[in-house]
């Protein structure tokens, strides 16, 4: 697969490198690659979607911290259901795979194991659980 990048606009693509008389290393800095940059917030931080917040693999301490391993377990098979929140409820699901779609709603926060979710209360939706769910959760 060859690279549209070319070397004379300050990019350098395999061919360039190949050709290249020196066969140096650039400096680090030199390399004009597109910028790719990871927001801290969707690596580990919590990203929030439809009123829904979801942290992406918390770190243990965080989990030890609130008492996420004490909390109460529950889990289900593979279905569809509708689900009214009548208190905050935060979980960590162990095993699963589910879209969440808020009453209203044309789109789905989707979870999965290692999400550590946050459902408002009051909060309508639907469940769809396509890979059995198991979690820890706590209502507030």
């Amino acid at each position: 697969m060859a690279c549209s990048c070319a070397a004379s606009n300050g990019l350098l693509t395999s061919q360039s490198l190949l050709k290249s008389p020196s066969r140096r290393r650039p400096k680090v800095g030199t390399l004009a690659f597109p910028s790719i940059r990871a927001s801290t917030e969707s690596m580990s931080g919590v990203v929030e979607k439809l009123g829904i917040k979801v942290e992406r693999n918390p770190p243990e301490p965080k989990l030890t911290e609130l008492g996420v391993r004490k909390w109460p377990k529950w889990g289900c098979p593979p279905s569809k259901f509708p689900w009214t929140y009548s208190s905050k409820e935060t979980c960590y699901l162990l095993e699963g795979k589910v879209k969440v779609t808020p009453e209203g709603a044309n789109e789905a926060v989707e979870i999965g194991a290692g999400d550590l979710v946050v459902f408002p209360k009051g909060m309508s939706c639907t469940w769809d659980v396509s890979v059995a769910v198991d979690k820890h959760y706590n209502f507030e």
